[in-house]
């Protein structure tokens, strides 16, 4: 391999995981636990859908790590967001 070339990743079993995932969340919708937990577990597969999303569909898993950096600053705006919305509805 050149420098730089990486093998193709594997767009269709990310996509299969990426599927399970959603089923899972709609699964865990109707499963009647708390609200809370609910909430948790959703929260929880969301994130890892979008770890999955971002390393191999948009392809930072192949990326130098100064680009995962600038991947990466938005995270705590959007924690901020959520926290701000939270405040709203209590």
């Amino acid at each position: 391999m050149k420098n730089g070339d990486h093998a193709h990743p594997p767009y269709m079993l990310i996509w299969g995981v990426l599927a399970v995932l959603m089923f899972g969340k709609v699964g865990i919708s109707f499963l009647g636990l708390g609200r809370g937990m609910t909430i948790a577990l959703l929260v929880v597969i969301s994130l890892v859908s979008a770890v999955l999303v971002a390393l191999y569909y948009m392809h930072l898993r192949f990326e130098p790590k100064k680009l995962w950096i600038l991947a990466a600053v938005p995270i705590p705006l959007i924690a901020i967001l959520i926290l701000v919305v939270i405040q709203e509805f209590r």
